[in-house]
């Protein structure tokens, strides 16, 4: 009897155990090692889209503004600041109790093209551009002092043989330009933990030259929290093998290792793409746009081995990584539909277009419980 009575009270501890699992979300499996987090667009920031306010609710305690922080949105024309939509954004995180995250305060491809010149197009001083870098920073920052866990600093200055990318700032500043714009978030806000982010970063090339970039800045003096890996990735790249490597070396120069716009290309790309430049456009053509009426099984079954071989090496490094932050909520909305190509049907997201969660979903929270 006492032997039935044992095997019954197991039964119902495991059917209980698992159907609470199974009304868990991501931040529920993964939120005692990090936070899991979703890059939102401003309809979802309103509030206005209630099936993607339930899934940022149920799976995620992070969020991050994939547009309207960027400088040609916050300060169009010089000393012209429009806050509306970032206000909404750090609005809609408080009340869904949301770490959030700024993106982006230094970046050359989504600045204002004042930024770079004077009146008469020419291009400006090193003093003059440093005054308009930490007035734009200075500015942003001290807004939401207090209200933002941590900022990208600066996004994307490091090509991927390891040397500076010749941007304006890099240009008319010179190297230091990445050192001054960390020290003015900081004096912004004290508290705010703050971030350089870029993509590529499983090539070796691009580690060396970050973590070179790392130890600069600690020398330096200046806060730097976290390393943010964009994990764009693919179905054939990056390296798995360079790409963990990666997320060791940074980790042993002394931060911590985001993934911060992690999703999945699934379709075939154009011959020379590469890397995550925005300014990367294809002509399309049908043969970049094969699943237009949905991925087949066999593909969908790849694409969640594909997910799976990353998230197992985030489990064995979660000691070292504070944020895995999706680029996107569900496939409608994600900017893979029309880059590097426009016009084409992705599947690069844990959610499908009609806000159910993929079977990736379950697997992923399977591997943390």
């Amino acid at each position: 009897m006492n032997n039935i009575k044992f095997f019954f009270i197991v039964v119902v501890f495991v059917l209980v155990g698992r159907d609470t699992w199974a009304d868990n979300g991501l931040k529920d499996a993964m939120g005692k090692d990090c936070l899991i987090g979703v890059a939102i667009n401003q309809n979802q920031s309103a509030g206005v889209d209630p099936h993607a306010t339930a899934i940022i609710d149920k799976h995620f305690n992070s969020i991050v503004a994939e547009n309207c922080m960027k400088s040609e949105r916050i300060q169009p024309r010089e000393g012209f600041f429009t806050f509306m939509a970032a206000d909404q954004f750090v609005r809609f995180g408080e009340q869904h109790h949301q770490k959030i995250i700024g993106h982006c305060l230094v970046w050359h491809s989504q600045a204002p093209s004042w930024f770079f010149t004077d009146n008469s197009g020419k291009q400006v001083s090193r003093e003059v551009l440093i005054e308009r870098m930490r007035k734009h920073i200075t500015t942003l920052v001290s807004r939401y002092k207090g209200r933002i866990h941590g900022w990208d600093v600066v996004n994307e200055a490091i090509e991927d043989d390891g040397s500076f990318r010749r941007s304006p700032f890099y240009q008319i500043i010179g190297e230091d330009f990445i050192e001054l714009a960390f020290k003015f978030a900081h004096e912004a806000d004290p508290n705010a933990e703050l971030y350089y982010n870029d993509f590529s970063m499983g090539k070796p090339g691009k580690r060396e030259g970050v973590c070179r970039l790392i130890t600069r800045l600690k020398a330096a003096g200046c806060r730097i929290d976290a390393v943010g890996m964009q994990s764009h990735n693919g179905m054939d790249y990056p390296n798995l093998k360079e790409y963990e490597k990666s997320i060791v070396a940074f980790s042993k120069c002394g931060v911590k290792v985001m993934m911060t716009e992690l999703d999945l290309n699934v379709l075939p790309n154009p011959q020379g793409f590469g890397g995550a430049a925005i300014e990367q456009n294809y002509e399309y053509q049908q043969k970049f746009n094969p699943y237009t009426e949905g991925l087949p099984e066999e593909m969908k079954k790849k694409t969640t081995a594909r997910y799976m071989d990353f998230f197992k090496i985030y489990y064995r490094h979660r000691d070292k990584i504070s944020r895995i932050t999706l680029w996107g909520l569900h496939d409608a909305t994600s900017w893979l539909n029309d880059w590097p190509v426009r016009g084409r049907t992705n599947y690069p997201l844990l959610f499908d277009r009609d806000y159910q969660a993929k079977p990736v979903v379950e697997e992923i929270i399977n591997l943390w419980k």
